[in-house]
């Protein structure tokens, strides 16, 4: 069974930083794409940042690829999320996912999420 826990969210900034980790409990770590999705109140969940299980490949949302950079460390079980220049839009509950089905947008794809760690970017 798979078990993904976020941490690293909080109050920060416009302008400011933060890095977001997500570990992995279960079997297999490199085998899992892992993506980063956001959800803020009322609005439906969006596809962040993506990463392939070896690390070669990367997608990222609209408007992020600039300010946001994911990164895996399959020896240590964790993905990251830096986000750079962050804005008050930026405010969400952040969610790792992990799918066996390869690198990609589509949140339905995903077959394990953690339980959301909360971003908020003040002005």
């Amino acid at each position: 069974q798979v078990q993904l826990r976020e941490s690293g969210g909080g109050l920060v900034q416009a302008g400011g930083s933060l890095r977001l980790a997500c570990t992995f409990s279960g079997r297999s770590f490199s085998s899992y794409a892992m993506g980063w999705f956001r959800q803020a109140p009322g609005k439906e969940r969006d596809f962040v940042a993506g990463i392939s299980g070896s690390g070669g490949r990367t997608r990222y949302g609209p408007f992020m690829k600039d300010r946001f950079t994911i990164s895996r460390d399959n020896a240590e079980v964790i993905v990251y999320l830096q986000m750079d220049s962050l804005k008050p839009e930026d405010t969400a509950v952040y969610y790792c996912a992990a799918n066996l089905n390869g690198l990609t947008i589509e949140a339905r794809a995903y077959d394990y999420w953690g339980q959301g760690t909360q971003v908020t970017v003040s002005s």
